[in-house]
């Protein structure tokens, strides 16, 4: 019999982080932490002014009433900011909404945004190989089978490579895979290798820097106002690996701008920035994700399938990606939601762990009936 306890004891020490997505599955509220209308708090600092549209609760679908309770739970769960967007259109709001955090493996989904906007351009090939790109790494180098693997096979972390990678964490580290131990396109394995490598790769076949692109083609594009390549960097691990990590810091508001842009299936106030089948190409599973009862990864998305144990209690599917210390980012289009949860993992910090999904099941009670 499936129970919540034995959902959450199913789940994978990552797995858990992307409750903390659901956590937020509404998190409908003003920066003022008021939730009888929306205010936009935009005063000293220096905090720059936004020009994203705010609703009230009820106008997205939410009883504000009802969030009440949502809300001081969200304060006590540590949330250093919180933002939900209807339709692009904010209807919550909490925190420090404008901080500049670094968003650790949420970095995937930017990377795989600018491949589908390159795709389309012509100067990306999936279907290249490591050995037809020239990419190796430090010895011990790719052996001969490893380097078949394809550019979208990296891409749906189905590469077969287990060399050591920059910004491991301890759980990639215990869980890879024995060198040579699975062919390109067999066996899914997320990990940083893919990652980094993916990076490396759009730099050589573009010839434009990642952060450089993301700023031009997304960031600029739909006016993100706290993103600076200056609060970006590369991660070089050269006693592991050629390829560098590269590491955003992004806020809160901006964060759910990007989110929107996918939730309005690439296309922002008319422009089709990210083209449409790559929106649905890279949100598609690929693979099942181990010990998450059915939640898939697509190119680099994770992915809520209708048919798994977490579409089925939430009622919808959608996609989401989290970042170590509890960062989420979650797109459910059929509801034409989007929600971006942020803590402080500069600092000491305590994975929250299954009081994100308490906390999503008392804001997912509070959505008025359709």
């Amino acid at each position: 019999m499936f129970t919540i306890k034995s959902f959450l004891n199913s789940l994978s020490f990552r797995s858990v982080s992307f409750l903390i997505i659901c956590v937020c599955l509404g998190f409908l509220i003003s920066c003022s932490a008021e939730v009888n209308g929306p205010k936009i708090n935009v005063s000293g600092g220096g905090i720059k002014p936004d020009t994203l549209e705010w609703i009230f609760p009820e106008e997205a679908g939410w009883s504000s009433a009802d969030l009440q309770e949502a809300h001081q739970f969200a304060i006590e769960s540590g949330c250093q900011a919180v933002i939900a967007l209807y339709d692009g259109k904010v209807f919550f709001s909490r925190g420090n909404i404008h901080k500049n955090y670094e968003v650790h493996s949420i970095r995937e989904t930017f990377l795989s945004a600018l491949y589908g906007i390159h795709l389309a351009q012509g100067n990306i090939n999936l279907n290249a190989t490591l050995e037809d790109l020239h990419i190796d790494d430090i010895t011990p180098g790719l052996a001969p089978a490893e380097t078949q693997a394809e550019v979208e096979h990296l891409l749906m972390s189905r590469s077969g490579v287990y060399h050591e990678a920059a910004a491991e964490d301890q759980t990639m580290i215990d869980t890879r895979p024995a060198r040579e131990s699975h062919a390109p396109d067999t066996f899914f394995y997320h990990n940083n290798w893919d990652v980094n490598a993916l990076g490396t790769i759009f730099e050589q076949e573009t010839g434009e820097d990642i952060f450089e692109a993301f700023k031009k083609e997304i960031a600029d594009v739909v006016d993100m106002v706290d993103f600076s390549i200056d609060n970006c960097s590369y991660q070089y691990e050269w006693n592991k690996s050629l390829h560098p990590a590269y590491q955003f810091r992004m806020s809160a508001r901006d964060m759910a701008k990007f989110g929107a842009l996918y939730q309005k299936n690439g296309n922002w106030k008319g422009l089709q920035v990210i083209p449409s089948p790559w929106i649905d190409d890279s949100t598609m599973a690929y693979s099942t994700m181990d010990n998450t009862d059915g939640l898939g990864y697509g190119y680099l998305w994770k992915v809520i399938p209708e048919d798994s144990e977490m579409g089925q209690m939430i009622g919808y599917p959608g996609y989401y990606h989290t970042g170590a210390g509890g960062h989420a980012l979650v797109i459910m289009p059929d509801l034409k939601l989007v929600i971006v949860e942020r803590y402080d993992a500069d600092q000491n910090w305590d994975e929250p762990g299954a009081a994100g999904f308490e906390l999503a099941m008392t804001i997912l009670d509070a959505r008025l009936a359709d």
